[in-house]
Order: C-alpha cells, then structure tokens, then sequence
C-alpha cells in the first residue's frame, strides 16, 4: 500500500483529527494509536452501550474511526510514559494530534522537543482556530467553526435561517486538510531530509472551502444569502418534489437548458427568450414552479431514469439506506466490510482514493485498548518482557 512505510503516532480525539489519521491508515500507514491507559481515548465511549450504534462496547464514531489502526497505551503525563513516547518519536514519521493550542508545549510533546530527538520527524496539530492570532485559545466543535466560516449563512433560505451542514464538515475538513498537509510535508522531506510542523485551522478549512463564492464577496462587495438548494446563476438547478421523494436537476449552460426544454414538453419553456441565462434567472420562480409541477405527477425512479436517457445531469434524493446500497458506491467498493475481534463482519464506509500501482489489502479491526502496547514497544523498539512488565507496573504504560 502506498503508505506502508510510513509509522504515524496518533494523539487524537473525537471527530477531525481521527479522520485525518485514518485516511492515512487506510493509505497504508502503520497508524498506532497512542492512548492514556485505563480510560482510553475519549470518543471509545461515544454510543458505547447504544443498542444499534454499538458493538462490543464501542460505538459507531470509535469503530469508523480507527479501523486500521494499533492502540499503545502511554501516560504521557508521567515522567516515565513520556519517555517511552519519545523513544517511540525516533522510529516514527509522523506525531498527528487535535489537542488544544499549548497542550503539546505542556506535556513536552511539541515540534520542537520531538524534532530534537528526529529531526525528521513531522508533526501535525488540528485545532479550532490555528497557533497563531487572537482566537487561538477559544474552544470550537465542528457547528462552531460552521457558523464563523460563513457557509451556513448560504444555507438553508431566508425563512429558515441558517442550517449547518448535515455531515460535519467543519470536522471532518480539518481532518482532510491535516492528512494533505502531512502528505505534503513528508514529500518535502524527500528533498530536505527534515521534518517540519502542519498548523491546521479548522476555521480556516471553510473559509478556504468558500472558495469562489468568498472571491466574488471581495470583488463586489455583495454579501449572499441562503437560497435553499437554487443556484444563484443556473436555472433550472434545484431540488425537486415527486411523487414519493425528490430529484434534482442541474442544467448549467444553455445547451443543457434547450435539452431540457425538449424533454419536458412544457410550452412556456420553449420561449425564445429563456435560451439565455439573464431571462432564465429572471422568470426562476416560474421555471421551479412548473417542473414542480409536472415531476409531482410520477415517481422518482421514472424521473431518474428519463432525464438520464436524455443526458441531463440529474440524481434521485437518496435517504442513507439508498445512498449505501447504490449500486454504484457498490461497485467502487465504498461499502467495506471489517472483521472485529470477536469474527463479526461490519460493513462501513470505503475508502475514496482508488490507486492504480497499490494493492487494497483487507482492514482490520479498530483496536481493543492498549491491544497492541506489548507488540509495538517490542517489535519497534526492541523492549523485552521485563522492560515492559516494569513500565507497566509503574504506570507509564498499560
């Protein structure tokens, strides 16, 4: 796998600094989780004793999460824990965490201290707002960071006010933003044979993910607002109403638009006039309301498949249920299953990134705690039995 070469210590918890190291362990990398003995990682006891979101008493967040992944048990708050860390820093490439700014400096677990002991090494840090400016030391979960970045004020519409994101982007981007920047610093350490530091500003993921939008404010100086699921440029382009769900139509441009013109039937939109852009956006309202009105006379499934023969970008409304048995998410494999430790089969979501010179490999199970403890401090580090029974016995490991 591409990156089985790679060792990643991961220090995290809850939801974006797990996704930014279990894109790497889905990659290849030799993921060992770093844990504090007894209690765990905090996100093992999310849903934990849920009947339908638990198995084996770990929830759905914690068995996702760290799929691929070896669990160490390491009180790094203790002399002798923080010492068995930094001699498991010299056999790493990569020290991943989303402590709050300051955390690392405190338990002596900083760029600058691991750097000391491999100079390659490259460290990572999530956090809310970043290292650096005024907001640095303020607490932000994914709604937090939604709300600052702009985005959910072009969500929703102006009766409903503004509506987060349904899957946690504000998390889950810091995540993604954290593996590309450790991907980045380690090919730079191809060239310079040093590690260097990631900084990553959950804050700062959205307001880069405004992208062209935030481009068009600061040109003119317009500040949008939530139009539902329109376009403030295409028409038609939105959401809608059949008979037992919903469609979505995106007709960009306006050779889309006179195709679907013809498919419809519909008299008013053979007008010469909305062959163009401007009169189209103009008579929107107009438009919606009469697709809405001719798609509520049949299913969703006979839409789908009509616009699809046609050749006009369209899609079905999909709950979970249908989303995941698709038969083209299928086909991709981004359903996978994975054997837990007890032989039960658990399906979850796949892995995107599809190479063409790598070889998938089955995934493994998300560890039991400190599972993995005596394996990696003796195959890694070459600690003995009594090594480790001693470091057990005073606490720094479990």
């Amino acid at each position: 796998m591409a990156l089985e070469h790679i060792t990643v210590l991961d220090l995290t918890h809850m939801l974006s600094g797990p996704y930014g190291t279990m894109l790497l362990a889905d990659l290849g990398a030799r993921t060992i989780k770093v844990e504090p003995p007894g209690s765990g990682e905090g996100t093992r006891r999310l849903l934990e004793h849920d009947p339908d979101y638990s198995r084996h008493g770990m929830g759905a967040y914690f068995l996702t999460l760290n799929r691929n992944k070896h669990s160490v048990c390491i009180d790094l708050k203790s002399e002798g824990g923080r010492a068995v860390f930094l001699d498991l820093v010299r056999h790493a490439d990569v020290v991943f965490d989303n402590f709050s700014v300051g955390v690392p400096q405190r338990l002596g677990i900083d760029h600058a201290t691991l750097a000391a002991v491999n100079p390659r090494i490259v460290t990572c840090s999530v956090t809310g707002f970043g290292e650096t400016g005024p907001d640095t030391q303020r607490p932000a979960f994914d709604q937090v960071v939604q709300a600052m970045g702009g985005g959910m004020s072009i969500t929703g519409t102006p009766e409903t006010g503004p509506v987060r994101s349904g899957i946690p982007i504000g998390d889950l981007g810091g995540g993604l933003f954290g593996a590309i920047g450790v991907l980045s610093a380690l090919a730079e350490r191809e060239r310079t044979g040093l590690g260097q530091h990631v900084d990553v500003s959950m804050l700062d993921v959205q307001i880069s993910m405004l992208n062209y939008m935030a481009t068009m404010h600061l040109m003119s100086g317009h500040v949008p607002e939530g139009i539902g699921n329109g376009h403030f440029v295409h028409v038609p382009y939105n959401c809608y109403p059949t008979s037992d769900g919903h469609v979505i139509v995106a007709c960009i441009g306006d050779a889309f638009f006179e195709r679907f013109a013809a498919f419809s039937g519909i008299p008013e939109l053979q007008a010469p006039a909305l062959k163009k852009q401007p009169a189209r956006y103009a008579a929107k309202a107009r438009i919606d309301a009469l697709i809405t009105e001719q798609f509520r006379q049949q299913p969703t499934v006979h839409w789908v498949a009509r616009l699809q023969e046609a050749r006009i970008p369209c899609a079905p409304v999909n709950n979970f249920a249908q989303a995941l048995s698709d038969a083209q998410v299928r086909a991709r494999e981004m359903v996978k299953d994975v054997t837990l430790h007890t032989g039960e089969v658990l399906p979850m979501p796949g892995n995107p990134i599809k190479l063409s010179a790598a070889q998938p490999g089955e995934w493994t199970a998300p560890p039991t705690l400190g599972r993995d403890t005596d394996r990696v401090l003796h195959e890694l580090m070459g600690y003995d039995a009594q090594q480790v029974a001693a470091l057990r016995a005073a606490g720094a490991v479990g």
